[in-house]
């Protein structure tokens, strides 16, 4: 018998914010900050806080530019951040699906 599954899950992509803002980023190639912040009703501070946190572990990337004059930014999922957010919800139906939650 191996150790429970909650040993794999991802602190990074577990905190509540940053699993909302991962999850919305799976449904899309790319999605506007202003969209984000909106859909996940936050704060631009706690946006921009959390998608950099991401950001450094390589599970995002931040594009800025412009639309017309007026600054933008996008965010896009990497493939490590794909894999770390689906080996995640993995283990958390691992975890719901097991009667004790435990590994077999």
């Amino acid at each position: 018998m191996t150790g429970h599954p909650r040993a794999r899950l991802d602190d990074l992509v577990h905190q509540p914010v940053r699993f909302s803002l991962l999850a919305g980023l799976a449904q899309a190639d790319e999605l506007e900050f202003r969209f984000l912040r909106d859909t996940l009703q936050i704060s631009d501070s706690l946006l921009s806080r959390q998608a950099s946190t991401l950001e450094q572990a390589g599970y995002i990337a931040i594009r800025k530019g412009h639309v017309g004059k007026w600054p933008r930014t996008w965010l896009k999922l990497t493939p490590e951040g794909r894999a770390a957010f689906n080996d995640h919800l993995n283990t958390l139906r691992e975890i719901v699906e097991t009667p004790t939650g435990a590994s077999t």
